[in-house]
């Protein structure tokens, strides 16, 4: 039987052979990340961390695998603009380093839209899986921010600096097949198959040689990575934040949301609007 042992925006279920969930729960927003999201998922992973079992699994429920920040939350702070978005940012980047250093394999599994924070949040998986409807998308620069949780230093190390300077600049959106081709993801699957593949992944690598296995992941990872990563997630936190004080990014994020760029809940085509946005 599987045990959900939190609630909230983010919750961790122990499911039979030790793998462990870690799940988005708030669907109706696309599991858009503000503060108390962001200060939840770092407090679950770090939960995570303390006992991954054999295997962890991250998903989400409800349409979006994770919309990015939500831009609602920005807005209208005046000058605690930048205070606010650097603790967003803060929060779910210890959440981003304490998934990158579990001893474990990670597994991640993406449906629907995946922005902002989000590209990030998918990207630390050791496998990712993603939906063949998943749309992927920065969305960044298109409201004058940088990217955050990872996404500048996972995406260069993916699918080289070329594929990712166009990803990060333009915003140009990649389906789950596309994802798979541009090696953003480990492959896609049909939507109706995400989840029962993504947990016979996980299922699988709980059950196989854990010493080899985690051997094999530090291997992978390389040595030092984790400290470069908190040493850039660290810049990315600051200049998200020192450019959410920007008249510039300020009157785009005003203009997307008058536009009502919000995705609805369960709208995974990030084109059809800009997600909430970043962090």
């Amino acid at each position: 039987m599987s045990l959900p042992v939190s609630t909230g925006p983010v919750r961790i279920v122990r499911h039979p052979g030790r793998v462990v969930e870690l799940r988005l729960e708030d669907p109706g927003r696309g599991n858009a990340l503000d503060l108390r999201t962001a200060e939840a998922l770092r407090d679950s992973a770090l939960e995570v961390a303390a006992d991954p079992g054999r295997a962890v699994l991250l998903r989400a429920a409800g349409g979006s695998f994770c919309v990015g920040g939500d831009l609602r939350a920005f807005a209208g702070r005046g000058a605690e603009t930048s205070t606010y978005v650097h603790a967003v940012a803060s929060a779910a980047h210890a959440a981003i380093q304490a998934l990158h250093d579990l001893p474990v394999p990670l597994v991640t599994a993406v449906r629907g839209a995946a922005a902002g924070g989000g590209i990030g949040l998918a990207l630390v998986g050791d496998i990712v899986l993603a939906s063949r409807s998943a749309r992927f998308r920065l969305a960044y620069t298109a409201i004058g921010l940088t990217p955050d949780c990872g996404a500048s230093w996972f995406l260069p190390r993916l699918v080289g600096s070329r594929r990712a300077a166009d990803l990060i600049l333009t915003n140009r959106v990649l389906t789950g097949d596309d994802a798979e081709r541009w090696g953003l993801v480990s492959r896609s699957v049909d939507d109706g198959e995400l989840d029962g593949a993504a947990h016979r992944a996980a299922a699988d690598l709980a059950a196989g040689a854990g010493a080899a296995l985690r051997a094999a992941k530090g291997l992978l990872r390389g040595t030092g990575a984790g400290e470069e990563l908190r040493r850039h997630l660290a810049e990315e936190a600051r200049l998200i934040a020192a450019l959410a004080d920007g008249r510039e990014a300020q009157d785009l994020m005003a203009s997307f949301l008058a536009a009502g760029c919000r995705p609805k809940a369960g709208d995974s085509r990030s084109e059809a609007g800009e997600p909430e946005s970043v962090s």
